[in-house]
Order: C-alpha cells, then sequence, then structure tokens
C-alpha cells in the first residue's frame, strides 16, 4: 500500500483544485512539459512561452478571471518591454489556468500602450 507523501499530496491539491490553480502553480508543472522551446510562431517574438510568463507574472491580477483588477506599474512596464507580438503569441499559446485571455487582450488599452490588436487564433 502505498502512502502518500506531503509533497504528492500537496501537488495533487493544486493540479485537482481549479480554484487554486495560478500562473505560478502553472509554470512548476509545465516546466518539465515545455522545456525551454521558443515557440516563436512567426510574429517575431523571441522569448519562451515561460519566459513571457515569467515576466508578467506581475500582471496576474490583472488578467484572472473571476478577480480582475486594474494592471499595476509593473505590469504595464513589462508588458511594453514585451511588446505586442510577444502579447499575441502569448495569447494564442497553450492555454494557462488562471489566463482569462480576453482580459488579457484588454492590457494594452489598459496600459495605454500603443499596440496593434491581436487576434485570438481558433
Amino acid at each position: 500500500m502505498m502512502t502518500m507523501t506531503p509533497f504528492y499530496t500537496r501537488m495533487k491539491y493544486l493540479v485537482f483544485n481549479p480554484l487554486r490553480a495560478n500562473l505560478l502553480n502553472v509554470l512548476i508543472l509545465a516546466l518539465p512539459l515545455l522545456g525551454f522551446v521558443s515557440l516563436t510562431m512567426g510574429q517575431g517574438c523571441t522569448s519562451t512561452i515561460i519566459g513571457l510568463v515569467l515576466q508578467l507574472m506581475s500582471c496576474q491580477p490583472a488578467v484572472a478571471a473571476f478577480a480582475a483588477e486594474l494592471p499595476s506599474e509593473s505590469c504595464c512596464a513589462a508588458l511594453t518591454e514585451l511588446g505586442q507580438p510577444c502579447l499575441c503569441m502569448l495569447i494564442n499559446g497553450p492555454p494557462i489556468a488562471g489566463l482569462d485571455r480576453s482580459l488579457a487582450l484588454q492590457l494594452p488599452a489598459k496600459c495605454a500602450a500603443n499596440f496593434d490588436p491581436c487576434s485570438i487564433a481558433p
């Protein structure tokens, strides 16, 4: 009979409780799966999905599905530094728990960034 270790119990709680899933938890769980493969998709962004998530971690409260807040100054600075191609790559990339794509599309306007709009791929 297998006993559950505290680590296993915690990971099971994070994975199977959608209310607790956030960008950091997804990043920790997805790191071995995604590796360091760059998914540029021909849009001019040279960051990896993992790099984008890390750089935009301060934007999480502004793109959380049920508790969206205004983006912070650090979020807007990170968004401006990354640029429109990287934001579009993140929005059209693999699903990320805790990321509301429609709220992420609104970030440039809320941050007064002069980006062309992204379109969500089907």
